[in-house]
């Protein structure tokens, strides 16, 4: 159950950054509180996953998610830069988040 906490908690950190940039555009209370709700939830979560998961691995694996799936929604949403350089990285971002679930 940790791990679908951890799961689901990236995935609200990447909806946090996707209302960060909402916000930026709008400056609406709509916008601002699915920020903050993004990323309240998101914390939660990943608290609920650190009582069973080393912090160290719940933390890494919560940025990677956040980090890598961030990436990707602004090249889908925002237009920014498809390099074939970035996904290279994402992809080692990726990587290294499933190694340190296979390891722990």
């Amino acid at each position: 159950m940790s791990w679908i906490a951890l799961i689901f908690a990236g995935l609200f950190e990447m909806f946090g950054v996707l209302m960060i940039n909402k916000w930026h555009k709008e400056k609406t209370a709509i916008a601002l509180f699915l920020l903050v709700a993004g990323f309240a939830v998101s914390f939660l979560l990943l608290s609920y996953a650190m009582d069973s998961l080393p912090m160290g691995t719940a933390y890494a694996i919560w940025t990677g998610i956040g980090t890598a799936g961030g990436t990707i929604l602004g090249m889908f949403f925002y237009g920014e830069s498809k390099n074939w350089k970035r996904l290279v990285f994402i992809g080692l971002i990726l990587f290294s988040a499933i190694g340190l679930k296979l390891i722990s």
